[in-house]
């Protein structure tokens, strides 16, 4: 979803929604991000997530668990 601002629509999204974690573009032009919070708030950012921003064109999204660690404030990594 790169050129349509995507991560940083996703930084903004999970920012207002109190999530810690973090988005990047991986070569292959997928966006990845990972969240951490409240269950409830972190499916509010998986709908968004599969909206994204008005000129995002979202074919997927593939949810996981995983031991991450302890997160920061969301941001956008490159």
């Amino acid at each position: 979803m790169q050129g349509v601002s995507y991560r940083a629509s996703a930084r903004d999204a999970a920012t207002s929604l109190a999530l810690k974690g973090w988005v990047r573009n991986l070569p292959s032009g997928d966006v990845e991000a990972v969240a951490e919070g409240e269950s409830a708030r972190v499916e509010a950012f998986l709908a968004w997530c599969r909206r994204g921003p008005p000129e995002a064109r979202v074919t997927g999204v593939d949810v996981g668990d995983g031991p991450e660690g302890p997160l920061g404030d969301f941001e956008v990594r490159r």
